[in-house]
């Protein structure tokens, strides 16, 4: 692996902040690497001596976006224990999804639809992403279980893959119809049913 110096660690930093940014708004398959030089104000040698071709710039763009959207989650569903906490986490999505009315989807899922069946490395990549968000959310579930705010008998875990679901459809129909109310309605849904498997002296909680 090539040791970076400190400058080069900024170019690399600035072409795959550039690329990232291109790539959430005109797609993978939009972004040529011409487009990143001029973005990022990188020349071709210093381009290619960061990345060896479209791929690795791809991954390294999936490593930065995940790592955002994992900080992001972490210090949104840290803490949350109670479904007001849960209520929270979601307004939080939806406010920042409506900042721009729905467009572009989840950083994630849109880097999935296009990677995921044609390179496997990416794919694995992203598929820990996915499992490191859905293990936040069984975390976030749990820590309800264990207070008593969810019945003994609540599977986390598979409770966690619905939730996901929910917010990535939702973010999925946000972006076609240019409206955050399909992602809202589509993570109440998910919320009124862990609602129906609270006490119903907890249901506020």
């Amino acid at each position: 692996m090539i040791r970076l110096t400190a400058r080069g660690m900024r170019t690399r930093t600035r072409i795959v902040a550039a690329a990232a940014d291109l790539m959430r708004v005109q797609g993978i398959g939009g972004t040529t690497l011409d487009d990143v030089m001029v973005a990022s104000g990188a020349s071709k040698s210093q381009l290619y001596r960061h990345f060896e071709d479209k791929d690795a710039l791809v991954r390294a763009v999936i490593r930065h976006v995940g790592e955002f959207v994992i900080v992001r989650e972490t210090n949104m569903l840290g803490t949350v224990s109670t479904l007001a906490g849960l209520r929270r986490w979601r307004d939080s999505l939806i406010k920042a999804n409506a900042l721009r009315h729905g467009m572009y989807g989840c950083a994630l899922g849109s880097l999935a639809s296009e990677v995921s069946d044609h390179d496997a490395v990416a794919r694995n990549m992203l598929d820990e992403l996915f499992r490191a968000w859905q293990r936040l959310i069984d975390d976030a579930l749990g820590r309800m279980k264990r207070a008593g705010v969810l019945d003994d008998s609540v599977d986390t875990s598979r409770l966690a893959v619905g939730f996901l679901a929910s917010v990535q459809g939702g973010y999925l129909l946000a972006q076609t119809a240019r409206d955050v109310e399909p992602m809202a309605i589509a993570i109440d849904v998910a919320i009124a049913h862990l609602e129906s498997l609270a006490a119903p002296d907890r249901a506020a909680s």
